[in-house]
This record gives structure tokens, sequence and C-alpha cells, in this order.
């Protein structure tokens, strides 16, 4: 087990940098989240909420950088510190088209709390319920 005091120091321009990748993912900037990626940022990085790239960028409404994530192979079933997932947060928001990205992609719909299935249920999302089956 580490302790604060074991734990390596994380140098500040990695952090500054972090959080510019953070800002793109909630922003949409597809080009620079795709420059981040190739450069070698990790696709699954996850800020201090546990929330990932493709969870700012789906919640977000950003569905070509939604699919961009997941072509590079995000975890579309990566819960945050909440327990929240990114299929969850789409159906919260009413984001049709990224409900279709995440599903397709393999996101679990009974997974986290709420699952996307209670949301839909919950805000009464007829149509995302209806993909569910």
């Amino acid at each position: 087990m580490s302790t604060p005091e074991s734990r390596p120091e994380i140098d500040n321009d990695i952090i500054e940098l972090a959080g510019l990748v953070f800002d793109a993912a909630r922003a949409g900037d597809t080009a620079g989240i795709r420059g981040y990626l190739d450069a070698g940022v990790p696709v699954n990085l996850t800020n201090g909420s546990g929330d990932t790239l493709i969870m700012l960028a789906s919640y977000h409404g950003h569905a070509e950088l939604t699919g961009l994530l997941v072509e590079r192979g995000a975890d579309v079933n990566t819960r945050n510190d909440r327990g929240q997932t990114p299929l969850a947060g789409a159906v919260f928001k009413g984001y049709q088209e990224i409900f279709r990205i995440l599903l397709d992609a393999g996101a679990d719909p009974d997974s986290g709390s709420p699952t996307a299935r209670e949301t839909a249920g919950f805000f009464k999302r007829q149509e995302m319920l209806d993909l569910l089956g």
C-alpha cells in the first residue's frame, strides 16, 4: 500500500497538460484530442473524479469526438467515482446520437448507478428504451 509520502511526485507540467486534454474533451476539440492521442496520451486517461475522456466528450454532447475515442479503443463502460457511465450520461442529457455510438461500441445499459436503462425509464426516454429492447 502506498502512502502520500511514498508516491512519486507528479510534475506540474504533466498536471497542466492533463488539464488541457480534459478541457479539450469537454469542448469537443476532436482535432486536438486526435493530436494528443497521436502523441501518446492514453485514450482511457482519467481525471481526479474518475471521468475518462469519453465520459467528458459524451456528457458534453460531442458525437464526433465520442466516435473518435471509440475508434481509438476507449473503454465505454468505465465508471467514474460516482458510479456513472458514459451511456447513462448520454441518456441523462438526451443525446440520442451519442447513445447509439456508445451502445454500438458495446456499452452495457445495466452497468453503473444509476444504470442507463434506469435513467431512460426515469426520464421517460422511450426511444432509448426501445433500442435497449
